[in-house]
């Protein structure tokens, strides 16, 4: 045998291309396979989360119009029918997976142990879900109360699974966390049928105390809105630095306490003002003695052009 010849047949088997140069090729029998086997179940597991999602919303329908025929509580009413809807998605998922054939009873441990950390991860949302829970068992207020926390005010619209919403008199939209006002002071200031307007007004040393007080109790008697029960009531406060103090109470429904404190506060003013009654407020007397002279000096156009070409000097 030549052995140039054998050379280059030595050449050539070295040359042979290595496994990961060759052409890709897909094994199509085997995708098919998998294919025909995990199809059905994608589709079954879509049709059953499209069925979850459509029965969440017929049952959480269906149990409000209950809770309503009951004459259930509004705020109770809502947050139940939050429960429901995310009760039935829930089963709809667990439905998934045992479409694609995972037992959940076999893995309760480990359900157990992703579920904790699932809860650490999330705490803050978990705190918020306690809170209102806490909150409708307590039940400081309710849907359609007004309430004043966490420096905002507004009438409750919707107590959540997580937040309270509030609608502000100048009509913006509010979400608070549960958390945070489980944990804060909640002022209702609508939990009553009736509020008391309290007004405080400072007169002059100069008016009569007995004048003053007729003075005050005809306006407050006149103001339109007020309760007859419990009575106008008009009292003498304090001796204050340059007043003399006093507070007139009236009392209102809670629906019309803004507009009768308006009332109230016109019907003061106008009645004082008609009595001759001084209302005192800051001021500053200035005495000169006799044969003390005040010099004024108004500057010049001369002075006024020697100021301005300093400044554009420096």
């Amino acid at each position: 045998m030549d052995p140039l010849h054998s050379t280059d047949q030595g050449l050539l088997m070295n040359k042979q291309p290595t496994p990961d140069q060759l052409p890709l090729k897909f094994d199509w029998e085997f995708i098919l396979a998998q294919g025909k086997e995990f199809a059905p179940k994608v589709v079954g597991a879509l049709c059953v989360l499209f069925g979850a999602w459509i029965l969440a919303g017929w049952v959480s329908r269906l149990t409000y119009r209950s809770l309503k025929l009951a004459k259930f509580d509004e705020t109770l009413s809502r947050f139940m029918t939050k429960f429901a809807w995310w009760g039935v998605l829930v089963l709809g998922v667990v439905a998934c997976l045992e479409c694609f054939d995972v037992k959940t009873t076999s893995f309760a441990a480990a359900i157990g142990a992703v579920g904790f950390a699932i809860g650490l991860a999330f705490q803050g949302a978990l705190g918020n879900f306690a809170a209102g829970i806490m909150l409708l068992i307590f039940r400081p207020y309710k849907v359609g109360d007004v309430i004043v926390v966490g420096g905002q005010t507004g009438k409750v619209d919707e107590i959540d699974l997580f937040s309270t919403t509030l609608d502000t008199v100048d009509n913006r939209r509010i979400l608070i966390p549960n958390a945070s006002i489980f944990g804060n002071t909640i002022e209702n200031t609508s939990f009553h049928r009736t509020r008391r307007v309290d007004i405080t007004v400072g007169v002059g040393y100069a008016a009569e105390i007995d004048r003053t007080y007729d003075v005050l109790m005809r306006a407050a008697c006149g103001v339109p809105g007020i309760l007859s029960a419990p009575a106008p009531e008009i009292v003498l406060l304090e001796l204050a630095n340059s007043s003399v103090n006093w507070s007139v109470r009236v009392w209102s429904t809670s629906d019309d306490f803004g507009l009768v404190k308006q009332r109230t506060i016109r019907a003061i003013k106008l009645a004082l003002d008609h009595a001759s009654i001084e209302i005192p407020f800051p001021q500053m007397d200035v005495n000169l003695r006799p044969g003390t002279v005040i010099g004024v000096s108004q500057p010049t156009n001369h002075s006024i052009g020697d100021s301005l070409t300093a400044r554009k000097a420096a």
